[in-house]
């Protein structure tokens, strides 16, 4: 049978647990199976116990199954239900909550909660080089605020965010992501950071675009140094949102598509956790179908299945707990 194409085909194709260990061995050993504790080389690869499922190693005769070593370890939920939740996060625009998991699959909230945080783990792409270039179309950088409105907290809360603080501006008790988007490749790059300092905005972008870019943002303070490295050009959203070729808009798309995940799907979200959400919207919103590039749910999937591998999420690391002590986590939004 081809790879599926559809939600139906999915579950359909993972329905036998033979099936799924062969499809995740293929997308992370693209040579054949190998030991985690000692890498056998190609003379002494591991053999497969069929009764086991598992294989085992031909060196140091070591047992170990396909989940070894990616998100999927030490997990006792089959893989016939893991890959189906995989397949519902990269395919579903406005994102899937841990309810939804929980009723489509049969497990419980929290293990689904669980579950879509390592996944949303493996859709991490690591940075490889940097954005724009001297004769690119340009590369539009914001920031944007995330979490509740002053008005709809209880005044203790507010009260809190404000001695905290020292004001109750907008800005307060919320998180702030910043974000890069390269016109010419339709990628971007967001993360949460600690404040809106000029030292803090200006040093992500000098790690992630080349210089002599042309870089247009809104005229906020922080970026007024950026004329030093690039050709950096601004527009004042109080007088209006484009003039030319100098706009935000791409990446206000992007805002919008995240906030509405986070209100509409996730709506409450810990602090503590934003960057994994980000890192999912950014995985979709950067494979997503355009004429130069037409990806299916079926691409994307194999896409995420093939970053599993060498990442490793514990619930103790989830929820911030160290040891039998648990950390102070941040306050909801």
């Amino acid at each position: 049978m081809e790879s599926p194409k559809t939600l139906q085909q999915a579950i359909q194709y993972f329905s036998e647990e033979q099936v799924c260990i062969d499809a995740v061995a293929a997308m992370r050993w693209l040579d054949g199976p190998r030991c985690p504790d000692c890498h056998g080389d190609d003379a002494k690869n591991p053999y497969y116990l069929k009764t086991q499922k598992r294989w085992k190693c031909r060196s140091c005769r070591r047992q170990f199954s396909v989940k070894v070593g990616t998100i999927f370890e030490d997990s006792p939920i089959p893989l016939q239900k893991w890959l189906p939740a995989l397949w519902l996060l990269i395919s579903c625009k406005n994102g899937v909550s841990s309810w939804e998991i929980h009723r489509a699959l049969g497990v419980s909230q929290k293990s689904a909660w669980f579950m879509l945080h390592r996944l949303r783990l493996a859709l991490k792409t690591g940075v490889v080089g940097k954005l724009g270039g001297v004769e690119s179309g340009g590369v539009e950088v914001d920031e944007t605020f995330v979490g509740g409105k002053l008005r709809n907290m209880h005044r203790d809360r507010r009260e809190r965010f404000a001695a905290k603080s020292g004001h109750t501006g907008g800005a307060t008790g919320k998180a702030i992501v910043q974000g890069i988007l390269d016109r010419d490749e339709r990628k971007i790059r967001a993360t949460v950071v600690p404040d809106v300092k000029r030292e803090t905005l200006q040093n992500e972008v000098l790690n992630n675009v080349k210089f002599g870019s042309p870089v247009y943002t809104d005229d906020a303070v922080p970026y007024d140094n950026l004329r030093w490295k690039y050709v950096h050009e601004t527009v004042n959203h109080a007088e209006a949102y484009v003039n030319g070729r100098v706009h935000t808009n791409g990446i206000e798309n992007f805002w919008s598509l995240l906030k509405r995940n986070l209100k509409g799907t996730y709506v409450a979200v810990e602090p503590f956790h934003l960057e994994r959400y980000v890192d999912e919207q950014v995985f979709r919103y950067n494979n997503r179908a355009t004429p130069d590039n037409p990806l299916n749910d079926s691409d994307r999937f194999l896409l995420a299945l093939s970053q599993v591998a060498n990442k490793r999420l514990t619930y103790k690391e989830l929820t911030g707990k160290s040891g039998d002590a648990a950390t102070t986590t941040p306050e909801p939004f």
